[in-house]
């Protein structure tokens, strides 16, 4: 018989106790951390959904693992297991830890960019497109329009758009194009997957161009389990086979291994140029560490080893598909604006439905991570205008085309109650939608401002002064 209650595949062996603040005390905090979460205390903290990057509870095998690690600078028996894995995992022959991706990132996009080359992708998540853009090189996001919708259920909402790849191409100019990047799960979509078939095409296009093809697949796992449920011919495939067959297609892996490698701390950068590879062993040398271990300490790629393995277990990864699918259809029941369906770490909501009295130029999606944290100490996270807002050459705030919150669910965390919480929490939210107002900036820096901007409460106009504005 089929069970209605899912619950965790795992028993749990050391507990981390909650800090329960009031209501009172969260304004203050917030007020003090500049109305951003990412100055937020953890202490201060209930639920910390802020993301899911490094914040996995490692099983017993990975602990056990690390007390074996070898700490040798050279050639430890910890990175030869790490190297055995990846390249098995990858098909690749050239494996380069780093101490967490987005030190892959700069090494690789480093090399490959520069002034005058155009990267494209699916969709840029917000450290990819920096390290492009620091080097003065062009990022640009090509999904479907349709994808955009929220409300629209698309089985591969995460794919990039063909026809806008190829014209793209053409436009740029094919020895312009420094790389085609594919991020699955398509984290700024929604964390919404890729499909086989369009991965497979898009080689064919990276092909007949002679364009490099880079895999960001810091949530291959996640994404492997929907091609299994959702794309005809791989249901009969175990997880880690569909995620070899994906990996086999690109020319280059880029990993940050505190998604789905279910740790706390890595990276990881897998080529198969001999020439590519020892210029970012070069660059890698330089500023993370010497090649066999790039930053990390023997334990830690003890843990990333077993953690590539334990991410493809069965009940694992239906256990965690399934639990963020339960938030996000509680959310939606409710009527709680989300992206639809729901993705695989995190559930993705249109604060700009919640909130249409607020402008994007006012961060409607910063207005509801604040309230999130004021009225339930639930941390989150803003994607929309202020991560992805630019401004013109005169000064203009170009916002984002969505105005989306992301609840990342950190795995193996939290319990089932911690996430009926949540969504009670979303009562209060919804109550009280039409008294929010929204922010602006106080200051930012000039990249990835999301982590350090502080903000200040927009002005709240009377009618008089809306109808004139």
């Amino acid at each position: 018989m089929k069970r209605k209650t899912l619950i965790e595949p795992f028993r749990i062996k050391v507990v981390e106790p909650i800090h329960m603040t009031t209501e009172v005390y969260r304004e203050e905090a917030l007020q003090r951390a500049g109305y951003n979460p990412f100055l937020l205390h953890s202490d201060d903290v209930i639920i910390d959904l802020l993301t899911d990057s490094g914040t996995s509870a490692m099983s017993d095998r990975q602990w056990s693992a690390m007390m074996v690690g070898d700490e040798s600078y050279a050639g430890a028996r910890s990175w030869e297991k790490l190297f055995a894995e990846v390249s098995d995992l990858t098909g690749m022959p050239y494996v380069l830890p780093t101490h967490q991706g987005r030190a892959a990132e700069r090494i690789l996009y480093g090399i490959l960019g520069g002034k005058g080359k155009v990267f494209l992708s699916n969709t840029h998540f917000d450290t990819t497109r920096a390290n492009i853009e620091f080097t003065g090189a062009e990022a640009y996001d090509l999904m479907p329009d349709e994808s955009y919708d929220a409300a629209l259920y698309l089985p591969f909402k995460g794919n990039i758009d063909l026809e806008k790849l190829r014209a793209s191409i053409a436009m740029h100019g094919a020895e312009n194009i420094a790389a085609v990047i594919m991020t699955v799960t398509n984290n700024s979509a929604g964390g919404q997957p890729v499909s086989m078939q369009n991965m497979r095409e898009v080689r064919e296009i990276c092909d007949k161009h002679h364009i490099l093809l880079v895999l960001d697949g810091c949530r291959i796992a996640e994404n492997s389990f929907f091609i299994h449920e959702r794309e005809a011919g791989y249901d009969k495939k175990n997880y880690r086979e569909i995620a070899r067959e994906m990996l086999r297609l690109a020319d280059v892996f880029v990993m940050s291994a505190k998604k789905d490698a279910l740790v706390n701390m890595g990276g990881l950068l897998a080529l198969r140029s001999s020439a590519m590879t020892e210029k970012c062993t070069n660059l890698l040398i330089i500023s993370e560490g010497f090649a066999t271990y790039g930053g990390l300490t023997g334990r830690d790629m003890e843990a990333i080893a077993v953690g590539l393995r334990e991410v493809f277990d069965e009940s694992y990864l239906r256990y965690r598909i399934r639990s963020t699918t339960y938030l996000g259809e509680h959310l939606k029941e409710k009527g709680v604006p989300v992206v639809w369906p729901i993705g695989g770490h995190a559930v993705y909501i249109d604060a700009q439905k919640i909130y249409p009295h607020i402008p994007a130029h006012e961060f409607p999606g910063q207005a509801l991570v604040c309230e999130l944290y004021k009225r339930g100490g639930i941390r989150c996270v803003e994607i929309g205008s202020v991560m992805f807002g630019k401004y013109d050459d005169q000064g203009n705030m170009l916002t984002a085309r969505n105005e989306l919150v992301r609840l990342a669910i950190p795995r193996r965390v939290y319990t089932q109650s911690h996430i009926d919480y949540v969504v009670e929490v979303f009562d209060d939210i919804l109550s009280n939608a039409s008294t929010v107002s929204g922010f602006k900036i106080e200051y930012e820096p000039p990249f990835l401002r999301h982590f350090t901007a502080r903000f200040k409460p927009a002005p709240v106009l009377v009618d008089s002064e809306k109808q004139h504005a």
